[in-house]
């Protein structure tokens, strides 16, 4: 599930980069969100691979806070893309002849950045001192089931809903690989 998850985002990232008709402000928040899926992913899952493995299951404290951090960090980043993404269909959706000078190439990493930021912010503002001063921990075998759920399943059946099943992706993916390397 981890190597689709980074394989099917990796290839949407790929498309939008090597496709210029693909350089529109959807497809890049969706290849910002890709991005940030396979970071998502990429904070937890390798450990809990090697803990599965050596069926161990310590961690440090430093490699601990680093991992919530990140998972956090990721985590509303996704949400804030997501809502961008939003904003970005409705404008397209309600406002079609003024799309293009509401959303300018300009805007689109404004935003992605204030996303970004705001992401930061937060974290340092709340959910760290949430973190560190909630010492109680859970050990259902439910609570296991849904953070399987968001932290992998989520991130992996991104990149089928929001591209993979597009027309232009398939199309950019398809030129991509057929694509003879160049001689120099």
């Amino acid at each position: 599930m981890y190597l689709i998850t980074v394989l099917g985002n990796l290839l949407i990232i790929v498309a939008v980069i090597s496709d210029p008709n693909l350089h529109t402000p959807m497809y890049f928040f969706l290849s910002n969100l890709s991005f940030v899926d396979i970071c998502f992913t990429s904070t937890t899952i390798p450990k809990m691979l090697v803990n599965i493995q050596t069926q161990r299951k310590a961690i440090t404290y430093e490699g601990c806070i680093t991992q919530v951090y990140f998972f956090i960090l990721f985590g509303l980043l996704d949400i804030f893309l997501l809502t961008v993404m939003a904003y970005d269909r409705y404008v397209a959706i309600c406002h079609p002849l003024h799309y293009t000078v509401i959303m300018h190439p300009h805007l689109c990493g404004l935003l992605v950045l204030v996303s970004w930021i705001i992401i930061v912010s937060l974290f340092y503002s709340t959910v760290l001192g949430v973190y560190l001063s909630t010492a109680a921990s859970h050990g259902s075998h439910s609570s296991a089931i849904a953070s399987v759920m968001y932290t992998v399943v989520t991130p992996m059946v991104n990149p089928f809903m929001y591209s993979l099943r597009n027309n232009d992706i398939k199309k950019a993916l398809k030129t991509f690989f057929e694509r003879k390397p160049q001689k120099y």
